[in-house]
């Protein structure tokens, strides 16, 4: 499990460092290209990536911290500074680039109109970052898809349940700068064609909207994480079903989980074990079921067995409560 976290971490950390290199050097390009054509789509392409370079030092940051062991003070781990410094991510995406994006944008359009100068500069810088962002952009692909075989899931499928969220926000990045690129090359293009800056404007517009939706859903994920999100679904019901096919078990009556970082999961199960077992037997079997499922399920750092009678009502009704339908046979 150690060795399969240190590589997760790397490649999280190689794929964070290789897209902050890449911004960092389109944020120059295009802050110097938006002041020789004085394109506001350009200039919003500079504060795009500029956000973006920002949000690299942000993940990590993210990712150092949370690798910190457990302590006194912090018992489950730092594993979540990794969902908090990622938001901090998504708030900085919002507040330096869809905020300044947005602003020229409607300097663009109720302004002093001005010439564009020298587009062909623009049209090349616009190019060379698109290049330059693929790059980044297929090494982020290529991570989620490896992760995601791994996990024998689809890559989607991967991104929704995935407790990292480093890579989730290069991607998206990533994503985002390539549409931006695209929009601010039309804004460029058709402001050259036509002599307005409308079109200048509104892509930059279009560029603040686009920043702003990646900014909402990165910040709804991390959001989740934070607060305490359940385990992978399907992490859950394996547990639920080995626990069952134990011959102790008599019934799983309540199974909670957190994600208290990446790839650890605390577990709390309230289990109704055989009446014929004794105080000490009891105790032994909780050891050893505990030892078992680390074993069988790495990522479970944390794992707590409750003996409760599954015919407590009380309970019977907080699980149903939170569960609906899926512990009912557990319970029968």
């Amino acid at each position: 499990m150690a060795a399969d976290q240190e590589g997760h971490g790397g490649g999280s950390t190689f794929t964070v460092v290789l897209a902050l290199l890449v911004n960092l050097g389109i944020a120059a390009m295009k802050a110097v290209a938006g002041a020789i054509t004085g394109s506001a789509a350009l200039l919003a392409e500079a504060a795009h990536s500029v956000a973006d370079t920002f949000t690299e030092v942000l993940l990590l940051t993210a990712l150092r911290r949370s690798a910190r062991p457990a302590d006194v003070r912090h018992p489950f781990g730092y594993g979540k500074e990794r969902y908090f410094w990622s938001l901090m991510a998504a708030v900085s995406i919002f507040a330096s680039g869809a905020v300044f994006a947005f602003l020229q944008g409607i300097e663009a359009l109720t302004g002093e109109r001005t010439e564009q100068l020298r587009p062909t500069v623009g049209y090349v810088v616009l190019a060379l970052a698109f290049a330059m962002e693929i790059v980044s952009w297929r090494r982020a692909i290529r991570q989620v898809r490896t992760e995601a075989a791994a996990e024998g899931r689809r890559p989607r499928e991967y991104l929704r349940y995935s407790d990292d969220p480093t890579v989730r926000t290069v991607l998206l990045e990533d994503s985002a700068a390539l549409i931006g690129l695209l929009l601010a090359f039309a804004g460029v293009g058709l402001h050259h064609l036509t002599g307005s800056a409308v079109w200048d404007g509104l892509a930059s517009i279009a560029i603040a909207v686009l920043l702003a939706v990646v900014a909402y859903s990165l910040g709804r994920t991390n959001k989740r994480l934070l607060i305490g999100q359940q385990a992978d679904p399907n992490l859950v019901r394996a547990v639920y079903r080995w626990l069952r096919e134990q011959p102790e078990v008599t019934a799983v009556v309540d199974l909670l989980t957190m994600v208290t970082g990446t790839d650890h999961v605390l577990l709390c199960a309230r289990v109704d074990f055989d009446d014929a077992l004794g105080v000490a037997e009891l105790e032994r079997t909780c050891v050893r079921l505990a030892s078992d499922l680390t074993e069988e399920f790495a990522e479970l750092d944390e794992i707590f067995l409750e003996p409760v009678p599954r015919t407590d009502q009380e309970l019977r009704a907080r699980v149903l409560a939170r569960y609906g339908d899926v512990f009912r046979r557990g319970h029968e």
